[in-house]
């Protein structure tokens, strides 16, 4: 395998049968799950964690045969409840970033789209072998914050996962995997070794560490298409619609940042 080989990266949110109208949309059921560990599985697929995938491009080891990240974003409740015992089942290790805001217990902001983790099961799927990463405290785009913000939006959620965990979070995910320069520097600057944006293609080594890319997997996606997807076939095509809309929003967003930097020149 090439130094460069293109990596899928899934992207999951909620597992879970009867989501609300805010998750349902990038949920998947936890049938469509089991199936879709099934077929990676099958092909001869190799899961990895973040770091590991991370760590092994940085260090110039070479990757495992036809290697794939499982990555959840958010901290939903039903990835305790129905995703680990599938993964445990199949010995995949998985990568699950959590906006600390949105866990039940004493930090939480309130806010959350649907049923989160508390602390505790968190710490169940740490000590099952699940990467525990960051995603922001309160979810926002951060792209989108003034530097105060953004730093504290990076900083206590790295700090209090350290201090839950036991150890700082090696890797984090982009909140809505909006991103910019400010952003990454940021991120690195916090410790955070690695970053995924999402993108919605494969993750290869010059994409850079604080920019790796990530296929989302939707309630929508079949099976033929997951394996299409996690053998880098047809992505394009997958995801056509998803392109023309980013790059329709990025210049709502630009013109957005451009507005607000011209109004704090003024104050």
């Amino acid at each position: 395998m090439t130094a460069d080989t293109g990596v899928p990266v899934l992207m999951y949110h909620a597992v879970a049968s009867d989501p609300n109208d805010a998750t349902r949309a990038l949920s998947v059921t936890p049938e469509a799950f089991a199936a879709q560990m099934e077929v990676i599985g099958d092909l001869g697929l190799t899961p990895l964690t973040t770091a590991a995938l991370a760590a092994r491009w940085r260090d110039g080891r070479p990757l495992p045969p036809r290697p794939v990240l499982v990555t959840f974003d958010d901290g939903y409740a039903g990835v305790r409840r129905h995703a680990l015992p599938v993964l445990a089942g199949h010995g995949f290790p998985a990568t699950l970033f959590v906006s600390t805001g949105w866990l039940r217990g004493p930090y939480d902001t309130g806010g959350a789209p649907d049923t989160m983790l508390d602390w505790r099961e968190v710490r169940e799927l740490a000590d099952a072998g699940v990467e525990i990463g960051g995603h922001s405290h309160r979810h926002p785009q951060l792209d989108q914050l003034d530097d105060d913000a953004l730093r504290f939006e990076v900083a206590h959620c790295r700090d209090l996962l350290a201090g839950e965990l036991g150890a700082p979070p090696a890797s984090f995910a982009y909140p809505y995997g909006y991103s910019s320069r400010r952003v990454r520097q940021e991120v690195r600057a916090a410790g955070f070794a690695q970053a995924l944006a999402v993108g919605n293609g494969l993750a290869r080594r010059r994409q850079g560490p604080y920019a790796l890319r990530r296929l989302t997997v939707r309630r929508t996606t079949g099976t033929e298409e997951f394996a299409r997807l996690v053998e880098g076939r047809a992505i394009a095509r997958s995801f056509a619609v998803d392109r023309a809309l980013t790059k329709g929003y990025a210049v709502v967003r630009g013109a957005r940042r451009i507005s607000r930097k011209a109004v704090r020149a003024r104050v």
